[in-house]
């Protein structure tokens, strides 16, 4: 039986880029070495590969940096005849409710490589893989978050439903105006 159900109405939810940046690497970045293969992998000659992601604000935008490290050119006798690139490259997106998650449009290449082989294989992963490598969804960490709340407040509470409605990035934070409800047993 139900104690108490809740109907709560313009809530807001911040998030930190630290939480994108986490849940970029969890989702994208999760090999043992912690790359993100374009071509190739640890055992190949030539390979493109992306690590270090970080993830900051700029404007009205979500803003991802990437190290980009490449072998470009023919293996021969396992080594890679060409030459390699270590460089940086930025995305920028923004933020775009979905339902019960927090999801990310119009992505924007602001920094190339300035190697054309190399940004024609990273442009698509840029502005496709990594904006919905990033996508979070809400209710599932509230829910994830409420799961032991018995233990800790002696009530089951858990969430019943939950609508994202829009967002805003302010100086170090996405803000969430979102709606919910949560019932306690």
């Amino acid at each position: 039986m139900s104690l108490l159900t809740l109907n709560a109405r313009a809530i807001e939810l911040k998030v930190s880029a630290a939480a994108l940046e986490r849940t970029l690497k969890e989702q994208l970045f999760n090999a043992p070495d912690a790359r993100y293969y374009l071509r190739g992998d640890r055992n190949s000659a030539c390979y493109v590969y992306i690590d270090q992601a970080t993830v900051s604000f700029q404007d009205d935008r979500v803003v991802v940096h990437v190290s980009t490290h490449s072998r470009l050119g023919a293996g021969v006798f396992g080594k890679c005849v060409g030459v390699g690139f270590n460089t940086m490259a930025d995305v920028s997106v923004v933020p775009q409710a979905e339902g019960e998650s927090i999801g990310f449009r119009d992505a924007r290449v602001d920094r190339f490589t300035g190697n054309k082989e190399l940004d024609f294989l990273l442009v698509p992963f840029l502005q496709r893989k990594l904006p919905a490598s990033m996508k979070l969804n809400a209710a599932e960490l509230l829910r994830a978050a409420l799961a032991k709340s018995k233990d800790s407040t002696g009530y089951n509470v858990a969430l019943d439903s939950l609508k994202v409605h829009s967002m805003l990035v302010t100086k170090d934070r996405l803000t969430v105006d979102l709606d919910g409800s949560l019932h306690v047993d």
